[in-house]
């Protein structure tokens, strides 16, 4: 079986089945549902997640780029 890479990185848990016999419309009503949720999340949350992703996906807050030794010294 292989796995999926998920943008929220999650590699276990509970599978989530997606019926193989949706018709186009059906996918696309799902997928603009999905689209909607994102957006009124972002617009109600916007400060928040941007901090929230800045700390997961940022530097580390601590970091010195002079405490890295020189390779040509």
């Amino acid at each position: 079986m292989t796995r999926l890479h998920l943008p929220s990185g999650i590699t276990c848990g509970l599978d989530f089945l997606i019926p193989d016999d949706w018709s186009a419309d059906q996918a696309l009503a799902v997928v603009e549902l999905i689209d909607d949720l994102r957006e009124r999340i972002c617009m109600h949350y916007q400060v928040q997640l941007h901090e929230q992703l800045h700390e997961q996906r940022g530097p580390p807050v601590n970091a010195h780029l002079n405490d890295v030794d020189d390779p040509f010294s």
